[in-house]
């Protein structure tokens, strides 16, 4: 597992395209990110929370708070 700002990611490994998939785990929205390598993988998880934060600012909703 991984963390940034509060949001929890779960790692696993996808054998058919050889990258690491994450899924944050403490929000009902759904947040992913791939990567080849853990730091990839964490900068990919960053970019991810800072893109669904971005992303809600813009349809005017407030971002899910990790729980």
């Amino acid at each position: 597992m991984i963390a940034y700002k509060g949001y929890i990611g779960a790692v696993n490994f996808d054998p058919e395209i050889a990258l690491f998939h994450g899924t944050v785990i403490n929000t009902t929205d759904v947040i992913t990110f791939y990567g080849v390598s853990v730091t990839e993988l964490r900068e990919e998880m960053r970019k991810s929370v800072e893109g669904y934060v971005e992303f809600c600012r813009e349809q005017g909703k407030i971002p899910e708070r990790p729980f």
